[in-house]
């Protein structure tokens, strides 16, 4: 069980020094040039704790620097207890919770939300699956769109079983490698063009592919060593080995998640809600703590703003 006593979420030196030892276990890099052994500490001069500056490219710097946290008046101790709060709750954890419990105005726990789970997103994946491994592959549909249209029926069926399907909402795909992680994608519309290139981006060839009876599935199907399906309109939810119960049960975390503690989620932002419960999800073998570590190291060379508009301009 963690300790929420301990300096790194109280103390800003104790937290600085965590997030050093994370991001530069060796010492010091700097974030302009990557050289290393060319950083001196500026520590009790002019420029404070926490300062380095790198005698090749001749840049000062601190740990905040090419990371989320950079440019932030936040202190360091309060984005190490947001990031462990929002990694160790299972559904994740409302702005207006973290400003409750961080002391910081809501808007500002909104924003520190979404730059974590900016740090959260996975931004190297590689294939799921491989030789002799099952990919479990379904959509869902959550929340309405943000600007709705209204149904062509000229243009034909693009939901499963040729019917009308959820109009106007907002339609996920999932993959899940069977105990490995999930990926999760929001897209314009569950049709065969964005699934198929989904899937075949996705998922190794060697793997066996699990669907519903879903027409989506069935042409990238076929480029996979197998592909079989339950008919879940028949009442079938599994057969032997071949289901999609654990796409379904991270899709009842999500939308649990998603109604119970977030309520409300603009269509804009839906992307970094997935990342958040895809990043839970994968780290479920490891601790609250392992977790926030890893997240940490993810905040490297990632950048999140949200620019005014202008009113002045605007006239």
């Amino acid at each position: 069980m963690t300790d929420l006593t301990n300096p790194i979420y109280t103390d800003e030196t104790a937290a600085r020094l965590h997030l050093e030892q994370i991001r530069w276990p060796e010492g010091p890099v700097c974030p302009y040039c990557g050289v290393t052994d060319e950083s001196k500490a500026l520590g009790g001069q002019s420029m404070g704790d926490g300062w380095f500056h790198c005698s090749a490219c001749r840049k000062k710097y601190t740990v905040r620097v090419g990371t989320v946290y950079e440019r932030s008046h936040v202190p360091l101790h309060k984005w190490v207890l947001a990031t462990h709060l929002l990694c160790a709750s299972k559904k994740g954890m409302s702005a207006h919770q973290l400003h409750r419990m961080l002391g910081v105005t809501y808007k500002t726990a909104w924003f520190m939300a979404h730059r974590i789970r900016e740090s959260m997103r996975d931004t190297t994946p590689g294939p799921l699956g491989g030789e002799g491994k099952i990919v479990e592959a379904d959509e869902t549909y959550f929340g309405p769109v943000a600007e709705p249209k209204p149904r062509d029926p000229r243009k034909g069926p693009y939901t499963k079983g040729g019917k009308s399907g959820p109009s106007n909402k907002r339609a996920i795909v999932s993959l899940v490698e069977r105990g490995g992680n999930v990926r999760s994608f929001h897209v314009p519309q569950a049709t065969a063009q964005y699934v198929t290139a989904i899937v075949n981006e996705n998922i190794s060839r060697e793997s066996k592919l699990f669907t519903d009876e879903s027409r989506l599935y069935m042409k990238p199907g076929k480029d996979f060593a197998e592909h079989s399906t339950v008919v879940h309109s028949a009442r079938e939810y599994a057969r032997g080995e071949v289901h999609t119960n654990t796409v379904e049960g991270f899709f009842s975390i999500f939308k649990r998640g998603m109604r119970g503690v977030y309520q409300h989620c603009g269509e804009k932002h839906l992307h970094r809600y997935l990342a958040e419960f895809d990043f839970r999800y994968n780290g479920r073998s490891v601790d609250d703590d392992t977790r926030a570590v890893l997240s940490h190291k993810g905040a490297e060379g990632k950048r999140l703003t949200y620019r005014r508009t202008n009113r002045a301009s605007a006239g």
